[in-house]
């Protein structure tokens, strides 16, 4: 972190042309501002970041630090970013019985921020929205979080208008033994046939229109597959597309007739949204959960499949974390590089506020991440004050982690228990085995 926000940004400053001549608020002096200040409060204003500036020990202006907020300070951060997520800071890996099979478990989705239209050369975006320049300019932040340490693994900036298809490399190439859990925009057989070649595994559910082969070499369209079966709960070996026949087990779970209702009620609705009408395919497949692998059945039993599936999920929570609670897509400014340059330190932010809770709480499983990025929001000035002092910066470092020690735990849920009360209850039930 200090190497990152100091000696990094130091450098940084320079080549990147943001420093022009000596100052005593250089790069890291900015980024630290920017970082800890937004991390402390998503929401302040030019003059409260002045006085996050001052616990840095330097004097600075509103006005002056608003001259400085333009397209190379905006570059300069994107810069500090890129190097950011270079950093793999990891936890000793939690040890649960669900996943104890796997040298990883590795989950992925990407989070859209739409910017400002005067932006759109930077970041375009898909466009369509209903006023003029909406959807003209956006970021997408690509992410690959390994669940067991907490490493995250790949951080990459796109374009809004990118496809999740197309994201880096690092979507086919994950660790020997590992599994992947990752959303229908990254389905894509030639992936899944890489991965597996190369010794790793994978749970996905399965794109509208995919074909499969039957035990008997019969094709068949899967709705009209799932419609041939008469069980409420299906387990089977199966080839998957027609050209690649990639082996894995279909497991599918027929829902209730209200449940099956409500999704295609969803899909029509979503598809007048976008001006396109919903296949008959899609239709037909609401009234099934459908999921393939190629994880061996004594490793992952049907049951035990649906609560690992619930885990991806845990992604979507670092996005909301990231935007509800970071603000990431929020911010007074009007001025589009301002804009700009708010966004890449807030993420910085928030990548900060995630490698403490990997040295501070990750052991815990039942932590609550909401809980604990809070109290690291309470205690960001005092990062800041102490941090070009290492030993008070590890001195406000422990701090941190006795308070994330109490008072940071989920609440249990008896309704609906939350993901980490069904992987604790197979746990206890692998225990008692």
């Amino acid at each position: 972190m200090q190497v990152i926000l100091q000696e990094t940004a130091q450098s940084l400053g320079r080549t990147s042309g943001f420093v022009q001549r000596q100052s005593p608020f250089g790069g890291a002096e900015l980024v630290q501002t920017l970082v800890f200040g937004w991390l402390a409060n998503p929401q302040a204003s030019l003059e409260a970041l002045t006085q996050t500036a001052a616990a840095l020990g330097v004097s600075l202006s509103a006005q002056g630090l608003d001259q400085r907020l333009g397209e190379r300070a905006a570059e300069f951060l994107q810069q500090v970013l890129q190097q950011a997520v270079q950093q793999l800071v990891q936890a000793d890996k939690v040890p649960l019985s669900v996943w104890a099979h796997f040298s990883g478990v590795y989950v992925q989705d990407s989070t859209t921020v739409t910017l400002p239209a005067d932006l759109a050369e930077v970041w375009p975006g898909c466009g369509g929205g209903h006023t003029p320049g909406d959807g003209a300019a956006a970021l997408k932040v690509q992410v690959q979080w390994e669940l067991q340490s907490g490493q995250l693994s790949a951080v990459e900036l796109q374009a809004g208008r990118a496809a999740d298809r197309t994201a880096g490399e690092w979507l086919a190439h994950v660790p020997a033994g590992a599994l992947v859990l990752a959303d229908l925009g990254y389905f894509s057989l030639e992936r899944m046939a890489a991965q597996a070649a190369a010794g790793s595994y994978w749970l996905t559910r399965v794109q509208a229109g995919t074909s499969l082969v039957d035990a008997d070499g019969q094709h068949w369209p899967l709705s009209a597959w799932l419609a041939d079966q008469t069980a409420t709960q299906v387990d089977c070996p199966i080839r998957l597309g027609v050209e690649h026949q990639l082996p894995c087990r279909l497991l599918a779970v027929r829902v209730t007739p209200a449940v099956a209702a409500e999704r295609r009620r969803q899909l029509r609705a979503e598809a007048r949204r976008r001006g396109q009408a919903v296949s008959a395919e899609r239709l037909k497949l609401a009234d099934w959960t459908v999921f393939v692998t190629n994880v061996p059945a004594d490793w992952l039993p049907l049951e035990q499949a649906w609560v690992l599936a619930r885990v991806r999920w845990q992604i979507e929570l670092l996005f909301k974390l990231w935007k509800s609670h970071g603000q990431l897509d929020e911010w007074r400014s009007r001025k589009p590089w301002h804009i700009l340059c708010e966004v890449y330190a807030k993420l910085l932010g928030q990548l900060v506020q995630h490698w403490i809770l990997l040295v501070s709480c990750w052991d815990r499983p039942d932590r609550s991440l909401v809980k604990a990025a809070q109290t690291i929001r309470q205690h960001a000035l005092h990062l800041a004050s102490a941090f070009d002092q290492p030993a008070a910066f590890e001195q406000a470092l422990r701090v941190v982690q006795r308070c994330l020690a109490h008072g940071c735990r989920l609440n249990k849920r008896r309704g609906d228990p939350s993901t980490y009360q069904r992987l604790a209850a197979f746990d206890l039930a692998h225990a008692l085995a």
